[in-house]
């Protein structure tokens, strides 16, 4: 976690961000929305004024939840907007969900931004990658390299306790958003990603968030869904009447069985299947 006893490293760490985006001009944001991509787009609007443009991806794989979040940040803050359609369902790479799908999602977006780039005159496209997701796995970071997308929170070495803190101080409402992952981060490797399964995975999240728990997964194994909430909220999911609404729930959206995982939330964790070591 960041020392919030030292506000001058922080300082020093976003006046850095400043400056790296200062140097980029005329950029595109591939923005998601949630805190990380949210304070990465503040921070170019910050220095560069509309030669920011933020662009959110049209997936079926991004709850429309999530749009309308990201919609209500920029409209806030008075950024440039827009959304591009992404094909990635059409890739069957990208269906028959093998440890590589991130790259194949992310090669579809930079693709797609890159094209619009040079319609437009943007030289640029940052995304919001952190100093910390450099030690997880996340194969979209290849995307971004083969690419040449900048990574700008990696050069002023933010982390993601960092970004929170920065996004408080300068009265961002993502500060304290939950971790967010696109929906096809739900389905297990090796298990087809379609576009019915995520948006029962929608359907079942929205749901949970309907009953006042903030940071959660729904998990996807065909027959079987496990949930995963957070250590905090925990104690209100194990009881015996939220179990009852948990099966009243899932069986309505088709699955056999519901499954509370002990373990709790935890992110990536359908990579803990992975062999990584190869």
């Amino acid at each position: 976690m960041v020392d919030l006893s030292t506000p001058a490293l922080l300082r020093e760490k976003q006046e850095k961000l400043f400056a790296v985006l200062r140097g980029l001009d005329r950029l595109i944001v591939a923005y998601s929305g949630g805190a990380d991509s949210a304070y990465l787009v503040w921070a170019a609007h910050q220095v560069l004024g509309d030669r920011t443009l933020a662009i959110t991806a049209d997936s079926a794989s991004m709850p429309e939840s999530h749009k309308r979040d990201a919609e209500q940040f920029v409209l806030q803050f008075g950024i440039p907007h827009e959304y591009v359609a992404t094909n990635e369902f059409d890739n069957p790479d990208y269906l028959k969900n093998d440890a590589n799908r991130c790259y194949h999602c992310k090669d579809e977006l930079f693709i797609r931004l890159e094209q619009l780039g040079r319609e437009r005159g943007f030289q640029h496209i940052v995304y919001g990658v952190n100093a910390d997701d450099l030690g997880d796995y996340r194969p979209g970071q290849n995307a971004a390299k083969l690419h040449q997308v900048k990574a700008p929170l990696v050069e002023a070495r933010l982390t993601k306790a960092e970004i929170r803190e920065l996004s408080r101080l300068a009265g961002l409402p993502t500060w304290d958003r939950p971790a967010s992952a696109c929906l096809s981060s739900r389905i297990p490797y090796g298990t087809p990603v379609t576009i019915q399964n995520v948006k029962t995975v929608e359907n079942g999240e929205e749901q949970l968030k309907s009953l006042g728990f903030r940071q959660f997964r729904v998990r996807y194994h065909g027959e079987l869904v496990r949930l995963e909430i957070a250590a905090d909220e925990m104690e209100k999911a194990l009881t015996a009447e939220m179990a009852r609404r948990f099966t009243a729930i899932f069986k309505q959206l088709g699955f056999k069985y519901v499954t509370l995982d002990l373990q709790g939330y935890r992110q990536g964790s359908m990579n803990e299947v992975l062999n990584l070591s190869r």
